[in-house]
């Protein structure tokens, strides 16, 4: 619940943050340059402001910058608990004085950022299968569908990012075709010779999608590496639990 309203309250800041320079600089930026072109007869430059102008390339550089947020965020809890994979966490397991059961308590008894970690709910559902049916094939099967839970989890925690990148091309699109109808209805002057109006709605029409289009193909870019590192990391899990929870309770038992 913290994670969901920290989100939220990061959104309204790059809304309030974006809307902002579009208010105090770009939108003042291109009605100077709208008064430039008006007085020379010329059509507009294709610049930055006038690229970005409109109301759909707001809404896309919105959901971009919090697409990047949610995406950082992510690659940060998720490379944030590599360091557990060179930790031997059960390094007492051997010990005969040390039963499952106390080794258990004392996973339980760390941190709660860490208790959350892949790794160590991974070794806790073990140890508690092992404990309970003092089998090590079970304890063994129980790190299949831990593993699928989390990859499962992973996929929820991902949902968000995932709808921006659909959304922003969506965005995109809208523009066009607002765009476009506005290019159409300006076809009779353009016809009488003042296409002025009519490019001008063809460039919003364009300008949106190009906008859009280079926005999601970098969340894109920045999704499937957050995914590769997931799924890395699920692996390291399996390899971390048959080298040092499964080999050691079957050398023990």
């Amino acid at each position: 619940m913290k994670k969901t309203t920290t989100n939220i309250v990061v959104l309204i800041g790059i809304i309030l943050t974006v809307h902002l320079l579009y208010t105090m600089w770009i939108i003042p930026e291109v009605n100077h340059l709208q008064i430039m072109a008006k007085s020379t007869g010329d059509l507009l430059p294709r610049n930055f402001f006038i690229i970005v102008k409109d109301i759909e390339q707001e809404i896309a550089i919105i959901l971009f910058l919090w697409g990047l947020y949610l995406t950082a965020s992510k690659f940060y809890e998720t490379s944030s608990r590599d360091y557990l994979f060179d930790v031997d966490l059960l390094k007492d397991i051997q010990d005969n004085e040390n039963d499952t059961k106390n080794i258990l308590n004392s996973i339980d008894a760390l941190p709660q950022e860490i208790q959350s970690a892949p790794l160590v709910q991974t070794i806790a559902s073990s140890l508690r299968r092992y404990m309970i049916t003092g089998s090590v094939q079970n304890a063994s099967e129980s790190i299949s569908p831990a593993l699928e839970a989390m990859a499962v989890k992973n996929e929820a925690e991902l949902a968000v990012i995932k709808y921006i990148v659909w959304a922003i091309p969506s965005i995109g699109f809208l523009g066009t075709v607002r765009g476009i109808g506005m290019a159409m209805s300006q076809a009779q002057n353009a016809v009488a010779g003042d296409i002025g109006p009519m490019t001008e709605s063809l460039g919003t029409a364009f300008n949106s999608t190009f906008v859009a289009l280079l926005a999601s193909v970098v969340i894109m870019l920045l999704l499937s590496f957050l995914q590769k590192t997931q799924d890395e990391q699920l692996v390291k899990v399996q390899e971390y639990c048959e080298k040092y929870l499964i080999e050691r309770i079957s050398i023990s038992k």
